[in-house]
């Protein structure tokens, strides 16, 4: 169960950064200033009165919890409409899909854990990647989301959606061990101290993953993670330290007709040297606090910074002897970055002519240092360097938003944001570029009846683009992408929530997937029209049905003899999830979740038939503490690929021009996973 507050603090911290909302879920906010507090199961439904759009809205630690999530990025499943895959090794990014947008490993969602960013500007494998594999699940607060660029607060990569993931500040002391097929291993300890005025959380895990591979991801990680807070969300800090180190090998996707020859099995790999290492160290803090005295009296002020150090070695061999016939074409992409930036917001309530209105208003800023560099390789040791580039990045941004009551049933959500990003390149494309970007912003919101309101909006958002290709004038170093949408949210019966959307969204440069580099790269500029609908049923306090579906149509808009298609652009996403909680002893989550068919190439002659599979979880609970849990993935056994690709690769003795083939990554077989764990 779930606290959270109504009225005007809560309805300013939401719609200035979701993340302030997730990050408290399981914190009591309520102060001698709350206007009501409200016990709430499913937080998806509680957003009439608060919400901008229809398509925003918060997931509780809850359904984190119940989620049957196969890899940690898979708890943004909960997130409706986004399907989250995998084409290579555990380490590294996962995939992700969201309203008919392949986003590779992260671009154009916008991802943030407890105020540091995720995606990372000019990757050494794809630009805005996102790797959540430094997450501890058990301590992931909740999730707060937004879709469209319809939200002063968020900036870089948000334009088709954002992500806010909040950390916990305590944590019952627990252990726990997993075990499972496929040669799964998992150990997790955590808990928390009185220190002083305050309170210290320690956690830490393991992880030892093989998967069906011929080859195995022998996949090794560990994660720790030291907090120390002190107070309340609204009124408080904390300071947060956190390691993740992990190796592993990599089956990536494959020639079918490697296959189909008998080269190798469904999970055989063409170069069992692929794989990868990452690293990453962080400090960060938050704090917040209420303004009691001054000009900016009656307000709130709530900040965060960050220091990362993140280290990444990727081996690929995408197109094996097309390239170079004699060594191969594996290649590896390094990077090693430091990271550091924050942001600061100030909000208040304001009458003015007799109107209630909230203000926000905010600065982020973010200064990248990276060493990025791309090898030619042969069982991951290198004979030559092809690209060799260290870039400095440095910009930010400011906005300003108002939420603005008209009349009872109607408000007005309006907002500006300006930003501006400068960086240069020293090595192989050097070069100077800087660029600005206006953004206005704006929602209306009318209820209709109690329990029922409409949304109509409109803004523009960006998303930054590879400074090796911009300083070569090759893309715009702020791509633009202009969205509308109109919604509704209802209550249509007692327990049962349904929002609808209309959207579209026009983006002057889509980013691509280039396998011969690996990378994604500037491309040509698309357009996406769509409708999601999502709806939650809570027909019993211990039972939720939650269902989503997004149908897109996607195409490019300029004028190519290629063909119009988006490749990869799925025309229907949809998920099922079913949670039980607290039914005596009992909890646990079933999830289906469906990848629709889609192109491959550009006049649409080849196909992906997509994917489709079943996940479940179940959880018995003494009063002691003592869990005994079971994770059931793939349940039917489905023989679809997690994710192909159509591209043109070379084998031996093929022509040296080589053969344009589909290639696959499958889904993993059904596997079960089977836990014990302690709570003190």
């Amino acid at each position: 169960m779930v606290r959270f507050v109504t009225g005007i603090t809560t309805s300013l911290l939401f719609l200035s950064c979701p993340a302030a909302l997730a990050a408290g879920m399981d914190d009591d906010l309520s102060s001698p200033t709350t206007l009501d507090d409200v016990v709430v199961t499913a937080a998806r439904r509680d957003l009439i009165g608060t919400a901008a759009t229809s398509s925003q809205g918060v997931v509780v630690k809850e359904e984190l919890d119940l989620l049957p999530a196969y890899r940690v990025g898979q708890m943004l499943e909960t997130v409706p409409g986004l399907v989250v895959t995998s084409h290579s090794g555990e380490g590294k990014a996962n995939q992700y899909l969201l309203r008919g947008f392949n986003l590779d490993h992260g671009t154009d969602m916008a991802t943030s854990v407890d105020g540091m960013p995720v995606n990372m500007r000019t990757h050494a494998h794809g630009q805005g990647y996102t790797d959540l594999n430094f997450v501890i699940p058990e301590l992931a607060s909740g999730i707060g989301y937004t879709k469209g660029p319809y939200f002063a607060a968020q900036g870089d990569f948000s334009a088709v959606g954002s992500i806010q993931m909040g950390y916990l500040d305590q944590v019952p002391a627990q252990v726990a061990l997993t075990a499972g097929t496929l040669g799964y291993q998992r150990a997790f300890a955590a808990g928390t101290a009185g220190l002083g005025a305050g309170q210290l959380m320690a956690g830490g895990e393991l992880v030892h993953y093989d998967g069906p591979w011929d080859h195995p991801d022998n996949l090794r990680k560990g994660n720790a993670v030291l907090r120390y807070s002190q107070g309340a969300r609204d009124d408080g800090f904390s300071v947060t330290a956190m390691y993740y180190r992990a190796l592993w090998n990599a089956t990536t996707d494959q020639p079918e007709r490697a296959i189909a020859q008998g080269l190798i099995g469904r999970y055989g790999t063409l170069d069992p040297t692929d794989g990868g290492q990452a690293r990453r160290m962080s400090l960060s803090g938050t704090f917040a606090m209420p303004v009691e005295a001054g000009w900016l009296a009656g307000g709130e002020v709530t900040a965060n910074a960050y220091v990362i150090n993140n280290q990444l070695t990727l081996w690929n061999n995408f197109t094996h002897f097309l390239d170079n016939p004699v060594q191969g074409d594996q290649h590896a992409q390094d990077e090693n970055r430091m990271v550091a930036g924050g942001a600061v917001s100030y909000s208040r309530p304001l009458n003015l002519l007799g109107l209630d209105h909230e203000i926000v208003s905010g600065l982020d800023t973010r200064f990248d240092d990276v060493h990025v560099d791309l090898r030619a390789t042969r069982a991951r040791v290198a004979y030559g360097l092809a690209e060799n580039d260290n870039v400095q990045e440095a910009g930010g941004g400011a906005y300003v938003q108002a939420t603005s009551h008209w009349t009872p049933w109607l408000r007005t959500v309006v907002g500006v944001r300006e930003d501006y990003l400068a960086a240069t390149d020293h090595g192989s494309n050097a070069g100077v570029v800087a660029a600005r970007l206006f953004q206005p912003k704006g929602s209306a919101i009318a209820t209709l009846w109690q329990g029922t309101e409409v949304y109509l909006s409109a803004g523009r958002g960006f998303h930054s683009d590879d400074v090796r290709g911009a300083s070569q004038g090759n893309a715009p170093l702020l791509a633009k992408a202009d969205g509308e949408e109109v919604g509704i949210r209802s209550t249509i019966l007692p327990n049962l929530t349904a929002t609808l959307t209309a959207f579209q969204m026009d983006f002057v440069s889509e980013l691509t997937y280039d396998a011969d580099v690996g990378q994604t790269e500037a491309g040509r500029p698309s357009r996406r029209r769509g409708v999601e609908l999502n709806t939650t049923y809570n027909p019993f306090s211990w039972l939720e049905f939650y269902g989503s579906m997004a149908f897109s149509h996607a195409r490019y808009t300029d004028s190519d003899p290629a063909g119009s298609f988006i490749p990869d652009a799925p025309k229907l996403i949809g998920s099922l999830g079913i949670y039980l909680r607290d039914l005596g002893p009992w909890s646990g989550g079933v999830e289906y979740r469906y990848f629709g068919a889609h192109p491959l190439i550009e006049d649409n002659s080849v196909r992906s038939s997509g994917s489709q599979e079943w996940n479940l979880t179940a959880n018995y609970t003494l009063q002691s503490g003592l869990r005994f849990g079971i994770g059931l993935y793939n349940v039917f056994d489905s023989k679809d690929d997690a994710a192909d690709y159509y591209y043109t690769d070379r084998l031996k003795g093929e022509p040296a021009e080589g053969v344009g083939d589909l290639h696959a990554h499958p889904l993993e077989p059904r596997s079960v996973r089977f836990t014990v764990a302690q709570s003190f």
